[in-house]
């Protein structure tokens, strides 16, 4: 492997660890609103006042005598998603994807009884997976059923979009898909592909896996190059919406493309990784500070996301932005 230099990556425009956790999420981030974002069923509720669609809420557990009325909620469910509302990576979310007899099915084909679901709901309000192991909720939750368009392009895991939001315009975003090494989990650090998407078309660009150049996907076979991102727009405006809803001037959001109720709100990250620019090909450091130069910011998500397209575009020739809005530094 062919080590970089802290100085060629600093050309490059890649923002390290330490600058964005002092210019950008200590900057612009108020601790205040982290609750909103850190806490799953907080999100699920703002997100709702601001138009922003997540999946159907079908229980909430914070007494373990609610225990007992999770068979009869489910019931009639054929597949759904039990989550810590403080968990973070991952930790703790169990989908359930269907029934054999009086057993469920989870995603990756093994089968589990109702008591080791109902354990597993005792779990979450203990804080086993909770930051801090603080005690916990847990929320039942429908299950997504991610759109054909990108089903194929993943191993087991749904497929999601993580986009990279700064004082309320897309600056970056990517597609992660899940592999057999990543465990079905659209994990970058456990082996999931980034997909570097295009902020102006929704096309892909630029495909890595453990950092590393990839074409197709390891496990499908498939070719990465041509992916196209449906409701594009769509999502872009979601993500911006979040500005408005929690406050934050920096954050990740994260969305999936349901098959029936289309663009569809996970969860918001106040403190997204930096491994999006590996994906990209290209560093966050110029287009933060370009949005940082603007004279005077857009009012609402829409124009927002209208300028993100027409200066973020991946082909860089329309990165040059209209004289009344914005200063005359220009990203390289």
């Amino acid at each position: 492997m062919r080590w970089i230099s802290p100085a060629a990556l600093n050309r490059r425009g890649m923002l390290n660890m330490n600058r964005r956790n002092v210019s950008y999420i200590a900057r612009y981030n108020e601790r205040s609103a982290y609750p909103l974002v850190d806490n799953k069923l907080k999100t699920k509720l703002i997100a709702a006042e601001y138009d922003v669609s997540t999946p159907k809420l079908r229980q909430v557990v914070s007494q373990q005598h609610e225990i007992s009325h999770f068979r009869e909620r489910v019931e009639d469910l054929a597949g759904f998603a039990i989550k810590p509302a403080k968990g973070s990576g991952g930790k703790g979310i169990m989908v359930i994807t269907g029934r054999d007899d009086d057993r469920f099915v989870k995603a990756s084909g093994a089968t589990v009884s109702l008591a080791s679901l109902e354990r597993h709901l005792s779990n979450i309000l203990a804080g086993l997976y909770s930051l801090g192991g603080a005690p916990d909720v847990a929320i039942v939750e429908d299950l997504i059923q991610c759109s054909s368009t990108l089903t194929d392009f993943s191993f087991q895991g749904v497929p999601d979009i993580r986009i990279v939001v700064f004082r309320g315009y897309p600056v970056m975003a990517m597609l992660r898909l899940a592999t057999r090494a990543s465990d079905g989990k659209a994990n970058l650090h456990q082996g999931a592909i980034g997909v570097g998407i295009d902020i102006a078309s929704g096309q892909s660009l630029n495909a890595v896996q453990f950092n590393r150049p990839v074409s197709h996907h390891p496990d499908t076979g498939l070719a990465l190059e041509h992916i196209h991102i449906q409701e594009w727009h769509t999502m872009l405006v979601m993500a911006s919406r979040c500005y408005e809803a929690t406050g934050l001037g920096y954050m990740g959001a994260d969305l999936v493309l349901d098959q029936n109720s289309g663009p569809t709100l996970l969860e918001l990250n106040a403190r997204p990784g930096l491994a999006i620019q590996m994906a990209n090909g290209k560093g966050l450091l110029p287009r933060l500070k370009y949005i940082e130069g603007l004279k005077r910011t857009h009012l609402t998500p829409e124009a927002r996301v209208e300028y993100a397209m027409s200066v973020f575009s991946h082909t860089g020739a329309l990165y040059t932005p209209p004289k009344k809005t914005s200063s005359s530094r220009v990203p390289a």
